[in-house]
């Protein structure tokens, strides 16, 4: 079995109204695409921008609160969105999908609880996700406002799967920060998207940690970033040893070096990423077929150890005939 632990499913309207991409995903053509190519189950959780945020700072790429917003609760929409499509609108799709909610560690986090507490009653989901960055909500409020959230994933046994950076200009979703909360929190199980850029020492932290794994999504743009020593991957002196030049020989290695911690994810639809970045047009474009081809180039065991092995005891489903 191969398992698709990163994908988004639904829209962004910040990525749309400020002209990046991509900015949506239909759940229907992610599973018939990655079906076709050999996948069998996929975690899925919303886009990230949420309806709580002022929409009018949208076009302008500004983070603001008040405003235009359709709701005063983040992700309120999104996440019951989200799950209404999987289990009411297509159900037949639903026992090949693995939904997380997303939430915001900054932003009204009580009342988010409480409304997780609703929709708890009304679906099933198995996970919680987070990516601060694009909403400047610093991953450091797990420790106060956002720390109903450690206590839900505690409380539920869920595990959560948090975005993760190195760039020194990205101030709210530090790997280093996250790593720290985690070795705080061992009663809750993370994962550290993105390789955590090839960050030998955040990677051999995740290694070290009972309760950390990590992810590989948007791989071969990642490693595109590597080769080009792009400000958002690890600089060369703190990089794990690999050639990037080859996005399956990295995968190979990885798993030679982390083997029970690295699951494999493609990020769907965010394996391409093209947007006007200080005037100048940044394109870094792969595909599903590319990501999952990536994967299949090394040996069935390590197939299924990092597509499935890590990332059921990373899920520990209560029920594994979910998957069956």
């Amino acid at each position: 079995m191969i398992i698709d632990c990163h994908n988004h499913v639904g829209v962004d309207v910040l990525f749309y109204l400020h002209g990046d991409f991509p900015y949506a995903q239909h759940l229907v053509a992610m599973v018939e695409e990655g079906g076709a190519l050999g996948v069998d189950r996929w975690i899925v959780f919303p886009f990230v921008s949420h309806m709580a945020l002022d929409t009018s700072g949208f076009l302008t790429n500004e983070i603001r609160e008040g405003g235009m917003q359709l709701t005063q609760v983040p992700y309120a929409l999104e996440n019951r969105r989200l799950l209404k499509e999987i289990y009411d609108l297509f159900p037949e799709y639903a026992p090949r999908l693995l939904p997380f909610i997303m939430v915001d560690p900054m932003r009204n986090p009580a009342a988010q609880a409480e409304e997780l507490r609703r929709l708890r009653k009304d679906y099933p989901f198995y996970g919680i996700k987070m990516q601060t960055t694009i909403l400047q909500s610093d991953i450091k409020h797990l420790r106060d406002r956002g720390k109903v959230f450690l206590e839900l994933a505690e409380e539920w046994d869920l595990p959560m799967l948090i975005h993760s950076s190195v760039a020194e200009s990205d101030l709210w979703a530090q790997a280093s920060d996250i790593l720290d909360i985690a070795e705080e929190n061992p009663q809750v199980r993370f994962c550290l998207a993105h390789s955590c850029r090839y960050d030998k020492e955040c990677l051999d932290r995740i290694n070290a940690l009972p309760n950390t794994w990590f992810d590989n999504s948007a791989h071969c743009i990642h490693c595109e970033g590597a080769v080009n020593d792009m400000p958002f991957i690890a600089p060369r002196h703190r990089r794990f040893d690999s050639d990037y030049t080859d996005p399956a020989r990295v995968i190979a290695d990885l798993a030679a070096a982390y083997p029970t911690k690295f699951m494999w994810g493609s990020d769907s639809p965010f394996y391409s990423y093209a947007a006007e970045i200080n005037h100048e047009i940044v394109r870094l474009i792969c595909t599903y077929e590319k990501e999952v081809k990536a994967l299949k180039k090394n040996p069935p065991e390590v197939v299924q150890r990092i597509a499935e092995t890590n990332t059921r005891a990373y899920l520990k489903l209560k029920d594994e005939s979910i998957l069956a």
